[in-house]
């Protein structure tokens, strides 16, 4: 989710912004009126579902409180196939503005420091400090945003949630480990802020908080935060939450933070969202989450997959090793060109490699007769070299070493694609078919690694290497490739 623009915009509440002028001339023509003509005005708003659940009725009843829900509002909530959603109240064009919502109902780490346990959280990462403050709010029946937090879900399917069985599903992938990962960073956030925060301040927190609870914080924010805004490093806003994700929306420009008016006579910034699809009456609204996300990403985050194949993904980690004679060497070289002793680079189903992968391989397998290529003299220039291949031996080695990777990763997994591909025929839960999609994609990617450097392989000996290059800008070499000797007269 991103924004591109900062600017004056007319509200969904105000047609216009009014000049004080013509806002005097407006009440005095209105007042000759009303000598003559009784006055009446009829406001329609978008009425919400009576089958929907009681909560969010209330909650729709809040938002028109509040003036977020208005006679100009397009959309409204309804059941649909991903849980909760917005549809359109009426046909709505490409980018035209769905909804606005004023600052002041956003959850985000400025609302915390305005709160009582803003000075006790001022140290904390700004996503512990929000959660701590869900928390808070949740347990108090006073709560500004009360009827925002009855609607929230209490679980979602992301894999933080799974339980040990369902995460046997995901045995050999990458995003188990992850997973686990992150886990284990949660809980150790948690201790920290229960020994820190919680338990000195319990007169700030006198309801208790439990792990669960706060792995129950972590998800929302992880699911339903909005991100990249102008100065904002996360924020929940009420409402904005409920528009799901499509991969027909291809693009993020759809998220706004403007000036404007949050009422009839204030003004606030605004989180605005226009549609970036046309929509006709009924249908759900719909935007991108994140274009560049990754299958296992989505799961995490959203606990969703999608079935496009370049969302699937596998993450190699290369790592100049500190055993390597050259590794000081390797590491000057790799710190001078923006890298380091580790490097991940994530590789997508059916689309290139990396542009770094290759040059960074090429210097972890430097050795031998190349590792001239090391000296200080090469320091400045090296890095354009390992663009293209060095030597045979280090193009052959860093193959082998790239395809035995990736054969002992497709051994870690209990099933086949083949296998995978069966279960999909059948009607899964929405977790099994989540870790049925991630194992078979995981494994697509991965033979299509190995294919990639199983080419590779067979086009050695047509390959062009450093010393038959240097040979050629010697003049020394011939057009096919044999060395021509100077014979002096």
């Amino acid at each position: 989710m991103d924004f591109t623009v900062f600017a004056l915009s007319s509200s969904t509440f105000l047609s216009s912004p009014l000049r004080p002028k013509t806002h005097l001339n407006l009440n005095l023509n209105l007042n000759k009126r009303a000598a003559q003509l009784p006055f009446r005005v009829r406001v329609s708003f978008p009425q919400c579902d009576p089958s929907l659940p009681p909560a969010v009725q209330t909650f729709w009843q809040w938002l028109r409180d509040e003036g977020v829900v208005s006679s100009k509002t397009i959309v409204k909530p309804a059941l649909v196939p991903e849980g909760m959603g917005l549809v359109a109240h009426r046909d709505i064009a490409r980018n035209e503005v769905v909804l606005e919502v004023p600052k002041r109902l956003w959850i985000n780490p400025d609302a915390v420091s305005a709160s009582d346990i803003g000075n006790v959280c001022s140290g904390l990462k700004p996503w512990v400090s929000v959660a701590l403050f869900l928390l808070r709010e949740k347990s108090r029946d006073d709560s500004n945003w009360r009827l925002y937090l009855d609607i929230l879900p209490q679980t979602t399917n992301s894999t933080v949630f799974w339980s040990e069985e369902e995460l046997d599903e995901l045995q050999g992938t990458q995003l188990l480990s992850t997973t686990m990962g992150v886990k284990e960073y949660v809980q150790s956030e948690f201790q920290k802020v229960e020994e820190e925060i919680i338990l000195p301040n319990k007169q700030l927190f006198p309801s208790p908080i439990t792990l669960d609870d706060f792995f129950w914080a972590f998800g929302i924010l992880r699911s339903r935060a909005f991100s990249r805004l102008r100065g904002q490093s996360l924020v929940l806003i009420p409402l904005a939450d409920f528009i799901n994700h499509s991969s027909r929306v291809t693009t993020e420009d759809h998220a706004w933070e403007i000036k404007g008016a949050a009422g009839l006579f204030s003004w606030d910034y605004l989180f605005s969202i226009r549609s970036p699809l046309s929509v006709k009456a009924g249908e759900q609204v719909f935007i991108q989450y994140d274009i560049n996300k990754s299958n296992a990403e989505l799961a995490l985050d959203y606990g969703f997959i999608e079935s496009k194949a370049d969302r699937n993904a596998f993450t190699l980690t290369l790592q100049i090793s500190e055993s390597d004679p050259f590794y000081e060497d390797k590491l000057d070289i790799a710190e001078s060109n923006g890298m380091g002793e580790t490097a991940f680079f994530d590789i997508f189903l059916d689309c290139s490699l990396p542009a770094q992968m290759i040059p960074y391989l090429r210097l972890v397998a430097i050795g031998g007769t190349d590792a001239f290529l090391l000296e200080s003299i090469f320091r400045n220039s090296i890095w354009g070299f390992l663009d293209l291949p060095v030597s045979r031996a280090n193009e052959e080695l860093i193959c082998r070493v790239i395809r035995d990777a990736c054969k002992s990763a497709l051994s870690a997994y209990p099933t086949t694609i083949e296998e995978d591909e069966k279960l999909k025929e059948s009607e899964l839960n929405p977790r099994l078919e989540i870790a049925v999609g991630i194992r078979a994609g995981e494994k697509k990617v991965l033979q299509h690694i190995d294919g990639i450097f199983k080419e590779r392989e067979l086009e050695l000996d047509t390959l062009e290497y450093y010393q038959e290059r240097r040979l050629k800008d010697l003049g020394l070499s011939g057009e096919l490739g044999d060395i021509i000797f100077w014979e002096p007269k």
